[in-house]
C-alpha cells in the first residue's frame, strides 16, 4: 500500500470523525433507555406480569357463562309424534368460597412477579450502562491514541526530512536515510491502524445504541486531570457492604426466595378442601307441545348449591408439589450465595485492576518525561551526526511505547474508578 492511500484513509476517517454527531455517554444512555431492543423486551415482560396479576386479583370474582343444548330425535316405528325437537337455555354462575388460600397465595406470587420483572428492567438498564461504559472509555481511549500517533508521523517525517537533506549534503548514507524513510511509513500505518480501532470501537457503540448503517457517531472529549486518576481509593470492604445494599441481582434473589415460600403455600393447598357455591337459572323447551312462549315460562327454574369437596387420595401430586417447590426455594438460596460470592470478586478484582493502572500511570508518567528528553538530546546529536539512525529510531519508538502505556493506564484507571463508583452507588457519573 503507497503512502498516498495511507494519507487518504486517515484524512477521509479523521473527516468522518468531524461530521459524526457528538455523543456524551448520558446522551447515549438515554438514547439506549428509548431504543435498545433488549431493553425494550424485558419491558414486554413487565407488562405481561402486570397482566398476569390482573388475571390472579380477577380469580376472586364469580364466573358466569350462558348455555344452551338443542337436540332433535326420531323414533320412525313409534306411536304418535315420531319426530320431537327439545332446547334448554340456562345462566350458570359458580362462585369459589375457600380453596386452601390458594388465590391469595397466587395474587401474592402475581405481584411477586411483577416486582421481579421490574428489576430485571432495572438490571437490564445498568447492564447497558456498564458495557456502554466500557466501550465509551474505550472509544475515548481509542481516539486520544490518534494524536499520540498524529504527533509520531510529524516527528519521524521531520526526521525523515533532516536526513535527505544531510544524504544531499554528503554527510549521510542512503542506508541511513532508506531506514528513517520507513520509520516514518511504519508511523503512518500505526497511525492508520490507530485510526480503524477508532472506527471498530464506534461501531461497537452504534451495536449497542442501535443505530442504522447510515448513522454517524462521535464521543464527546472527556479531560481527566492528574488528581482524578490517581484518587484515592475508598475501603474496599465499605464498597462491597454499600454494593451488596443496592446490587439488584440480590434484590432480584431475594424476591425468587419469597416467591418460593407462596410456591411452597400453594402446593400444600392442595391438602386443604374446597368449598364453592353454584347457581343457576334455566329453561327450556319440547316440540311437539304447548307455544314456545308457553313452555319457556313455565320451564323457569332456579337453583343453588353448595360443594364441599375434601381431597383424600391425589396419586401424590401435592406431596410432589411441595417437595418440588422447597427444592426451588433452596436453589434460590444458593442463587442467592453465589451471586454474593460473584459481587465479592467482581468488586475484588476492579480494586486490583484500579490500583494496578494507578501504579503503571505513576511509572508511565516518569517514563514518558525520561523518553522525551531523551529523545531530543538524541535528536540533537543526530542533526550534530554524533549518533546514527539506529539510535535515533531506537529513542523514538521508546518515546512512543511509554506515551502509549501511559494513555492506557490512564483509561484503564478512570474505568477503574467509575466501575467502583458503580457498585458502591449503582450509577455512573460521567462529564
Amino acid at each position: 500500500m503507497n503512502k498516498t492511500v495511507f494519507i487518504s484513509s486517515a484524512i477521509i476517517a479523521c473527516s468522518l470523525m468531524a461530521q459524526a454527531r457528538e455523543w456524551s455517554y448520558n446522551d447515549c444512555v438515554e438514547w439506549a433507555k428509548e431504543h435498545n431492543i433488549s431493553l425494550r423486551q424485558t419491558m414486554l415482560n413487565e407488562q405481561t406480569a402486570m397482566v398476569a396479576e390482573e388475571e390472579a386479583k380477577a380469580a376472586w370474582q364469580p364466573s358466569l357463562d350462558f348455555a344452551t343444548t338443542h337436540g332433535y330425535s326420531n323414533a320412525p316405528w313409534g306411536e304418535g309424534n315420531k319426530n320431537s325437537y327439545t332446547s334448554n337455555y340456562g345462566l350458570n354462575a359458580r362462585w369459589t368460597v375457600w380453596n386452601g388460600g390458594v388465590r391469595e397465595n397466587n395474587i401474592k406470587k402475581s405481584e411477586l412477579q411483577l416486582a421481579i420483572n421490574k428489576l430485571n428492567t432495572a438490571n437490564q438498564l445498568r447492564s447497558i450502562e456498564v458495557d456502554m461504559l466500557g466501550v465509551y472509555i474505550n472509544l475515548l481511549y481509542a481516539k486520544e491514541a490518534i494524536s499520540i500517533y498524529e504527533e509520531a508521523v510529524a516527528l519521524s517525517k521531520a526526521q525523515a526530512d533532516r536526513a535527505r537533506q544531510l544524504m544531499e549534503a554528503g554527510r549521510l548514507s542512503r542506508v541511513d536515510y532508506s531506514q528513517l524513510e520507513s520509520q516514518y511509513e511504519q508511523d503512518r500505518y500505526a497511525l492508520v491502524n490507530a485510526v480503524a480501532t477508532y472506527d471498530t470501537r464506534r461501531m461497537e457503540l452504534k451495536k449497542l445504541l442501535e443505530l442504522g448503517i447510515n448513522d454517524s457517531i462521535s464521543v464527546k472529549n472527556i479531560e481527566w486531570t492528574r488528581d482524578e486518576v490517581l484518587a484515592l481509593l475508598p475501603s474496599m470492604e465499605e464498597s462491597y457492604r454499600m454494593a451488596t445494599a443496592v446490587d439488584l441481582p440480590l434484590q432480584i434473589n431475594d424476591l425468587e426466595i419469597e416467591d418460593a415460600d407462596v410456591d411452597v403455600k400453594v402446593a400444600k393447598a392442595g391438602r386443604m378442601p374446597d368449598i364453592s357455591l353454584t347457581a343457576g337459572v334455566g329453561t327450556g323447551y319440547y316440540a311437539p307441545g304447548e307455544s314456545f312462549g308457553t313452555q319457556m315460562k313455565r320451564g323457569v327454574n332456579e337453583s343453588v348449591g353448595l360443594t364441599f369437596s375434601i381431597p383424600i387420595l391425589d396419586n401424590k401430586k401435592t406431596k410432589s408439589a411441595v417437595a418440588k417447590a422447597n427444592i426451588q426455594r433452596l436453589n434460590a438460596q444458593l442463587e442467592r450465595e453465589a451471586r454474593e460470592t460473584e459481587l465479592a470478586q467482581q468488586v475484588e478484582s476492579w480494586y486490583i485492576d484500579l490500583q494496578s493502572a494507578q501504579s503503571r500511570y505513576i511509572a508511565g508518567e516518569q517514563q514518558v518525561s525520561s523518553t522525551e528528553l531523551s529523545n531530543e538530546l538524541v535528536n540533537e546529536q543526530f542533526n550534530l551526526g554524533l549518533v546514527n539512525t539506529v539510535e535515533l529510531m531506537t529513542a523514538h519508538n521508546n518515546m512512543l511505547e511509554a506515551r502509549h502505556s501511559l494513555l492506557q493506564a490512564k483509561y484503564m484507571a478512570m474505568l477503574g474508578h467509575k466501575m467502583i463508583e458503580y457498585y458502591r452507588t449503582s450509577n455512573i457519573n460521567m462529564p
